[in-house]
């Protein structure tokens, strides 16, 4: 079994900043891409960064120079340093691998159960 587990959520003024933490844990052979997304009230499930295995970034253009997604591979862990933040950001933020159970097992898509983020004017 693996399992996604976020951490660091919270409420914080606008401008401020927050670090969100996603470690992934139990049957893992190797990952692949590792990402946040995030929903707010109302709205679809969007992308904010992916991280591949090698380091590669990359951004939704809505917090691009204000996001930074960062990977220790040694601890299959994934981390959302958030600055400036704004009301606009103000949402369940979720973590997802890309990641093989096994060796002999294809790739598999999971998610963390999400951690609120809850930006005040």
């Amino acid at each position: 079994q693996v399992q996604l587990v976020e951490s660091g959520g919270g409420l914080v003024k606008a401008g401020g900043s927050l670090r969100v933490s996603c470690e992934a844990s139990g049957s893992i052979f190797s990952i692949n891409v590792m990402g946040w997304y995030r929903q707010a009230p109302g709205k679809s499930r969007e992308l904010v960064g992916t991280i591949t295995s090698g380091g590669s970034r990359s951004y939704a253009n809505s917090v691009k120079g204000r996001f930074t997604i960062s990977r220790d591979n040694a601890d299959n862990t994934v981390y959302l340093q958030m600055n400036s933040l704004n009301a606009g950001d103000t949402a369940v933020y979720y973590c997802n691998a890309v990641l093989k159970p096994s060796s002999n097992s294809g790739f598999r898509n999971y998610w963390g159960q999400g951690t609120q983020v809850t930006v005040s004017s």
